[in-house]
């Protein structure tokens, strides 16, 4: 039979990317970073084991947040053993920045699923900045990092739409001697930045190029609550949207213009849906979503809508 009406007030887990970001981002600040709201999902915890195995102290409080005491982009230590990153490929590909650059030797592994992954997108412009990676055929994990390279900045157009690889570039950039340079070939999340802008890293954003300028760099700890993850959020969207009497409030809801296509698309085909409270939370965009049912109508999706 039919269910019913999708009503009441809710909060989606918290976004993936951010959580991701904190993790890493808050290892590499100097100092203590709290981070509420985090997604407690295998591939971040695979991020979180990763850095406790590197020396930082990661620790769950009482409240249900989270504390990095981070100890600077040089404090990282070499684990005893390879860093085994489960399933999660947003880990192998924004680590792999990060580890270009230390001065010990580091393997990064996963399971099978992950060692099946290609890795040479983020490989290629890592080995131009001087980074020294080792891999299994075609770029596949295990990643073995030689550790001990000076890194330089380089200047590089993604030849693919991947936030993952500018992320991980920007990264390695941290380290690098000179400028790093990037330009995007469409618009894609931007998470990364807004939290390096957000820990006080002269970042430049103009249009599809990226400047992290050369000089002095150092991440001064953050306080954040990491948004309701949209992608997440999607599916009770669409749920009250189709079914009658629905009336559903979704809370504090990550809306980075990089990341709203579903909500986008939804409005094209007749969807009620209303942003409540829009403000900023860390440098992201956050909101409360209103949706009601509402009949909606088949659309040509536009191509600009859909994420990438």
């Amino acid at each position: 039979s039919p269910g019913g009406a999708l009503t009441g007030t809710l909060r989606v887990p918290g976004d993936k990317s951010i959580s991701h970001r904190s993790m890493m981002l808050g290892s590499l600040a100097q100092g203590r970073s709290t981070v509420s709201g985090l997604l407690q999902g295998e591939d971040v915890l695979s991020t979180m084991r990763a850095f406790q195995q590197m020396g930082v102290r990661i620790e769950a409080t009482p409240s249900g947040d989270w504390e990095v005491w981070g100890n600077g982009l040089q404090g990282l230590q070499k684990p005893d053993n390879a860093l085994d990153l489960g399933n999660s490929g947003t880990s192998m590909r924004l680590m792999s920045g990060i580890l270009a650059a230390q001065p010990f030797a580091v393997t990064l592994t996963g399971d099978h699923s992950l060692s099946q992954r290609p890795m040479q997108r983020v490989l290629t412009p890592l080995a131009k900045m001087g980074a020294s990676i080792q891999s299994a055929e075609n770029g596949r994990p295990p990643l073995v990092f030689a550790g001990n390279r000076q890194l330089t900045g380089i200047d590089y157009a993604l030849p693919v739409a991947s936030a993952q690889v500018k992320s991980a570039i920007l990264l390695a950039g941290l380290y690098a001697s000179g400028t790093t340079r990037i330009t995007e070939p469409a618009l894609l999340r931007d998470h990364t930045e807004r939290m390096l802008q957000g820990m006080g890293v002269a970042l430049q954003v103009d249009g599809s190029q990226i400047t992290l300028p050369s000089g002095r760099r150092e991440l001064r700890p953050i306080s954040i609550d990491v948004p309701a993850d949209i992608s997440s959020a999607a599916f009770f969207l669409v749920g009250a949207s189709i079914a009658k009497g629905s009336d559903l409030l979704l809370e504090h809801v990550g809306i980075n213009p990089s990341r709203i296509g579903v909500m986008n698309i939804l409005k094209l085909m007749g969807a009620d849906i209303e942003v409540i409270n829009e403000r900023q939370c860390s440098g992201e965009p956050v909101a409360d979503l209103r949706v009601r049912y509402a009949p909606l109508q088949g659309i040509r999706i536009p191509v600009e809508q859909v994420p990438l």
